[in-house]
């Protein structure tokens, strides 16, 4: 699909923000609906049911921060839809944030302070509606990061679309209901396993009305127990689920097998084929960083994957397994 309309409009973030380390996650698998090169990212999204070419440009600085937002479509876009994609990007993209009760608490934090001083005004990252993160989160269920790769690659040959914008070419995800005459065995075919299953059983879902925008004005527990509602949705998804996507800053009560070996690493400096009890990692996010856990773990955390990006690092080399 070639995207020919373009239109072009302001996105203002509450500062501090800073665009490279908030749109390029160095920990983030791979996928081909989006590039990242230092000032600028081009993303595909779809948006009520529309295919998007989207392009963002860092105009602005630290302390007047300004993104420019490109859109290409294959037809005009209504000034209505721009409204309304204005208002999900910024949800979505965390632009209304306010770090400044974070940066004041944590800024003389020993282990903490100086990754903020390095990285003020970052920004968590979710591109993705609901749907399309719980995609990503069963291809991720118990494979290496190559073998979701190659699954997320091989989904969006057969039912993505292919946009050409800006002189590129990258994928859009599809909806829920482009899965609804698919079957169980076309999917197995794909050799995504057992979670061909699961992919049918949580498209039907939401081709059966599960909503994500009503579900954003639940409480947390509400929301909770919806996730946990959905086929193959256990606790750890339904973890980050409720930060990402539906931004509780302080919501980590599930540690994965992989993450407590490099939480032991990077929080006790031990050998992360021996790790400390998830207990104690538990007990330690919650006394030094009660109220903030999930943002502030997830400043240590992609620290480590910027520095992974410019030197060697063999204990991580040997979890990541790409």
């Amino acid at each position: 699909m070639i995207l020919n309309h373009t239109h072009t409009i302001d996105l203002f973030p509450i500062a501090p923000y800073t665009f490279d380390v908030s749109f390029h996650k160095p920990d983030h698998f791979p996928t081909s609906d989006n590039h990242w090169e230092p000032g600028v990212r081009w993303q595909t999204m779809r948006w009520q049911g529309i295919p998007l070419g989207l392009k963002f440009e860092n105009v602005g600085n630290l302390y007047q921060p300004c993104i420019r937002l490109s859109i290409w479509s294959q037809t005009p876009l209504d000034p209505d839809f721009i409204k309304g994609l204005r208002q999900e990007l910024e949800y979505r993209l965390f632009l209304n944030l306010d770090l400044t009760v974070f940066n004041q608490r944590f800024g003389d934090d020993p282990q903490l302070g100086p990754i903020i001083a390095r990285w003020r005004g970052m920004r968590p990252l979710n591109v993705s509606s609901l749907y399309e993160y719980l995609i990503i989160a069963i291809l991720l269920q118990n494979a290496t990061v190559r073998r979701t790769v190659s699954m997320m690659q091989i989904m969006y040959k057969h039912y993505g679309t292919l946009l050409e914008y800006d002189g590129r070419q990258f994928y859009c995800s599809w909806e829920a209901n482009d899965l609804n005459t698919v079957t169980e065995d076309e999917l197995r075919a794909l050799k995504v396993g057992y979670r061909a299953k699961f992919i049918l059983r949580i498209s039907h879902a939401f081709s059966a009305g599960f909503d994500e925008i009503t579900l954003r004005g639940q409480p947390r527990s509400e929301q909770r127990k919806a996730l946990l509602g959905l086929y193959g949705v256990g606790p750890a998804s339904a973890g980050y689920i409720l930060s990402d996507v539906f931004h509780h800053l302080d919501e980590m009560d599930h540690i994965s097998p992989w993450e407590q070996k490099i939480y032991s690493k990077l929080f006790f400096d031990v050998d992360p084929e021996q790790p400390v009890p998830v207990e104690q990692l538990t007990e330690l996010f919650n006394q030094r960083f009660g109220g903030y856990r999930a943002l502030a773990v997830h400043y240590i955390w992609e620290d480590l994957f910027w520095k992974r990006k410019n030197e060697n690092i063999p204990w991580l080399e040997k979890l990541i397994r790409l």
